[in-house]
């Protein structure tokens, strides 16, 4: 029989949109999941992705059963195993480590989902009762958000709904058509009622295509294109002083610094025309309401934190937060009052300091031996919510690690991903329609209930349910390992949110202001915008944003004179999706976009077998001639399953393990490569 009231709940993916679901249900199964109608930011809309998550959890690859490896380490040769099989054999091998050393045993996470239950709740409790180490989950946004700490106060913005009103809307490092999909439905609106878009990307990206204008400028140098708008700013007087005396901090710095950069001088570092940089100055210094989308590909070089930082002073400088459809958003997710402690628990640790193990440098870490300063050598490693043999950087390393015969490796997933193929135990989990969790967004700022619409398949269990039951099979007795699923998602926002109006409605929306900086009251120490961080200063640093160079600059190399940037294929989210066949099969193959010239001057044929290559290794794809690349930059589409490339490769073959100026994040887009014909495959 068919459902005649579809189940709410919400999208778990790393997407800003966060939407509000719908799923129908015909004699247990998933036919459809649709978006919320009722939901304002969804409005009934899905992107391609999730609107086949039917098709991905009732999948005929799913891993419905406990399998324990029967082969050598990678061969994926697993057996079925009864729960209890799986659970007494991993609670013996770490209770035999943490007898040693618990700091031996490290949990890899992230945002596989999004949920504050099933990503960040039961297994943090069960790490911190264990003292193993504790993971620095920065593979994504730290760069950015704390650019923004630094300048804003924290992860906070204007509403997304008021850009529908905005004059000129800047998209820098974003391509909303496919990974901000709902954003650009209200940019969408304001175009139609006149605004002019700008994009800013090195790839001419498919938002590139529909904005007015495209700066498509050099990896790593959109600081040095933030600080020639305000040189312009300042030479022109389009500054709101007003605004600047009362709401903010350092300007004389900022002036000082912004006037050492003409846009001659940016123009040269970002590979732009001076022209474009002018424009641009003069379109945000005489547009009101004005307001800027920012994205995380800014931050995914050396200087992504300086980027983000200098991005973030503009509007303060024109007074752009004075309207409530001005000012910028690069996330919403400080504004949520998430209750962490009530769900993680940290009073387990007892007053223990476990060491902290940067997750972007697993492929070191897991290769160091003991040392006095690095501490025990890792022994085990359980992974959930993520796939680090396709999605860390510099993946010859990560895999020498997990192929490490002394490594004992569990693995939480629905799918024998790259990663599974390396575990000891693979233990099947639910997914987003089979369990209760709650949602915070970084893209607006509605709190999501999510419902289970169908029972979990086969034998899976949710995350939250197996560290329930390996904190049992541990013997830890501690009530707190006996909270449900659903009592979890009480805890998350505590009185902060009216839980049963979340039940009632699946989605509430949190209360503040329209334009919450027209009068300043950012939450930084001084209430003001600090373009001068003294916080950054009593850290030595430069308080103030600066342009810092790539760490791989373009032409630095004359061995790997190109640049690579390695956005992600539209139809996958990160490594997610990879498998659904039906998204598969548009995005066809691993790609790299490169420009006509470089083409030419390599002998590369639109379509043919290619290598791209650097000091850390080689990734055979097909090669697209399109001006979607820039001259002196590829774009390695991603993030593909290595077991589904040409050699059994990815493009974090080739990207580093160096990370950011602040927030030590990754720099995937801070990568110098070659690239070469190969015979035809």
């Amino acid at each position: 029989m068919l459902s005649s009231n579809p189940v709410r709940g919400a999208c778990p993916h790393d997407c800003p949109d966060t939407c509000a679901l719908l799923t129908t249900v015909e004699n247990g199964r998933a036919v459809r999941v649709q978006g919320n109608p009722a939901h304002r930011h969804t409005d009934g809309v899905l992107c391609a992705k999730v609107s086949k998550y039917a098709e991905r959890t009732h999948h005929p690859e799913r891993i419905l059963t406990p399998l324990m490896r029967t082969g050598p380490k990678g061969s994926g040769q697993f057996t079925p195993v009864s729960w209890d099989e799986a659970l007494t054999g991993i609670a013996a091998r770490l209770g035999e480590i943490a007898a040693r050393d618990p700091q031996a045993i490290l949990p890899y996470s992230y945002a596989g989902t999004m949920g504050l239950v099933q990503g960040e709740s039961m297994d943090r409790r069960f790490f911190h009762r264990l003292s193993a180490s504790q993971l620095a989950r920065t593979i994504c946004a730290t760069a950015g958000g704390e650019g923004l700490v630094h300048t804003l106060g924290g992860k906070v913005g204007m509403r997304v709904e008021f850009f529908a009103e905005s004059r000129l809307i800047v998209i820098w490092g974003s391509n909303s058509i496919g990974s901000n999909l709902h954003f650009w439905r209200y940019a969408q609106q304001a175009k139609r009622a006149g605004a002019r878009l700008v994009c800013i990307d090195p790839r001419r990206t498919e938002t590139a295509d529909k904005c007015h204008e495209h700066l498509q400028l050099l990896p790593g140098t959109d600081a040095a294109l933030a600080l020639a708008l305000m040189h312009e700013l300042i030479v022109h007087d389009w500054l709101d002083h007003d605004y600047i005396a009362r709401y903010t901090q350092g300007w004389e710095a900022l002036r000082a610094r912004a006037l050492q950069w003409p846009p001659e001088r940016a123009a040269a570092v970002c590979g732009l025309p001076v022209a474009q940089i002018r424009q641009l100055a003069q379109d945000w210094g005489t547009t009101q309401p004005a307001a800027i989308r920012l994205n995380y590909g800014v931050q995914r070089a050396h200087g992504g934190a300086n980027a983000v930082r200098a991005v973030a002073c503009l509007p303060a400088l024109t007074g752009a937060w004075r309207h409530r459809a001005g000012g910028l958003l690069l996330s919403s997710s400080g504004a949520f009052p998430v209750q962490r402690a009530a769900l993680q628990r940290p009073d387990l640790l007892a007053g223990r300091t476990p060491r902290t193990i940067n997750m972007v440098t697993i492929g070191d870490d897991l290769l160091r031996p003991a040392s006095p300063t690095f501490g025990p050598k890792i022994e085990a490693l359980v992974v959930y919510n993520s796939n680090p043999v396709a999605v860390a950087p510099d993946s010859v390393k990560v895999v020498q690690g997990f192929a490490r015969e002394d490594l004992f490796t569990v693995v939480l997933e629905h799918f024998q991903t790259d990663t599974a193929d390396w575990a000891d135990y693979i233990l099947p989990a639910t997914t987003q329609l089979e369990h209760w969790d709650v949602h915070l967004a970084y893209g607006h700022t509605d709190v999501l209930l999510n419902r289970p619409a169908i029972a979990p398949q086969g034998q899976a269990r949710s995350n939250a349910q197996i560290f329930r039951d390996l904190a049992r099979h541990m013997g830890f007795t501690e009530p707190c390992f006996d909270d449900t699923d659903e009592q979890l998602c009480r805890q998350a926002y505590g009185e902060a949110v009216d839980f049963e109006h979340l039940l009632a409605q699946g989605f509430v929306t949190l209360p503040g202001p329209e334009a919450p900086f027209a009068q300043g009251g950012f939450p930084t120490p001084s209430g003001r915008c600090e373009f001068h961080s003294p916080r950054l200063a009593a850290r030595g640093l430069d308080p103030l944003p600066d342009y810092v160079p790539n760490h791989e600059a373009p032409g630095q190399s004359p061995q790997y004179p190109l640049a690579m940037i390695s956005p992600p294929a539209r139809n996958f989210l990160n490594s997610s999706f990879v498998n659904v066949q039906s998204l598969r099969d548009i995005e066809g193959r691993p790609l790299l976009e490169i420009h006509p010239q470089d083409a030419a001057a390599r002998g590369i044929a639109d379509g043919s077998v290619v290598r791209v290559f650097n000091d850390r290794g080689s990734h055979a794809c097909h090669a697209v001639v399109c001006e979607r690349a820039r001259p002196g930059v590829v774009n390695g589409l991603g993030i593909w399953w290595r077991k589904l490339g040409l050699d059994g490769t990815n493009v974090n073959q080739l990207t580093s393990q160096a990370l950011t100026d602040l927030g030590e994040g990754p720099t995937f887009y801070d990568c110098a490569v070659q690239v070469e014909a190969l015979a035809s495959r």
